[in-house]
């Protein structure tokens, strides 16, 4: 069985987030605790596991995604990873369907180009007062918290860019905060600086789930592209997010529908024996 780890959101290796991509022969899953072995083996952000589907079915491959202490329901960059792999490995043209678990049908249209724009449900988010100790946590003050419904992320808005770009959370106390209010992790975002070639910048904690800082997080940006587009007043955004790999991340707001765009680089193609 073939294993690859893929940069995405990125066109050069060893930038934007490392995936693991399995793809594993048709039939029926292997067990939990094997998937989970291999992406804590791995140690990235995620790891997705992507099952071929017979031709009747509503999509062409079902998918999962480990982190490595947990399965979670939704991963942009493992997706993007994902269909990167089909398209260099296997040949894919146009557009792929993924059936997942808990976010349904997710599309992947890989162009032209190079690039790939993921077709995701948008999480947009609900002010909520800002939890108790995540300013301490954070080691600043937000202006104002979102929770992103089904997401389970904590949207947290900064005054500017260097405040995101300066944070240094206690990532024991996000950790609990997360546990406390039941939440995946936290986004932190604000507006771009004067400038630059993208228009709000972001960083994602999640570490409850083994996620310290997440490189490039695709999913946050469902809460994020809604969020950013109502305040900026336009559907097409480009989202930066600063963490120390770093990575792009294009959106469009189609209703209830998000379309993230980007790149992906394979950098590792390996056997997996276990």
């Amino acid at each position: 069985m073939r294993i690859y780890i893929v940069d995405a959101f990125t066109d050069r290796p060893f930038a934007g987030n490392p995936a693991g991509v399995c793809l594993l022969p048709a039939g029926k899953w292997p067990e939990d605790s094997w998937m989970q072995q291999v992406a804590a083996e791995l140690n990235h952000s995620e790891t997705a596991f992507a099952l071929p589907l017979p031709g009747a079915a509503e999509a062409d491959w079902a998918i999962r995604w480990f982190a490595p202490l947990v399965e979670t329901n939704l991963c942009g960059h493992a997706t993007l990873a994902t269909a990167h792999v089909l398209r260099a490995e296997r040949g894919l043209v146009g557009t792929v369907r993924f059936s997942s678990r808990e976010s349904g049908v997710l599309l992947a249209h890989a162009d032209d180009e190079g690039s790939i724009t993921l077709d995701f449900p948008a999480a947009p988010g609900t002010a909520v007062p800002v939890p108790e100790g995540l300013a301490e946590a954070l080691g600043t003050e937000p202006e104002a918290t979102f929770r992103t419904g089904a997401l389970g992320d904590l949207l947290t808005v900064l005054p500017d860019e260097a405040a995101v770009r300066a944070v240094t959370p206690d990532l024991d106390a996000v950790a609990a905060l997360t546990r406390r209010e039941g939440l995946r992790g936290v986004i932190i975002t604000a507006p771009a600086g004067a400038g630059p070639a993208y228009d709000f910048v972001s960083r994602f904690f999640s570490p409850a789930e083994g996620i310290l800082e997440d490189p490039v997080t695709g999913s946050a940006h469902t809460a994020l592209a809604p969020y950013w587009s109502g305040r900026l007043g336009r559907d097409g955004l480009t989202g930066l997010q600063a963490s120390v790999r770093g990575g792009l991340v294009r959106t469009a707001v189609r209703g209830d529908r998000v379309h993230l765009t980007g790149n992906a680089v394979t950098v590792l193609d390996g056997a997996l024996h276990a």
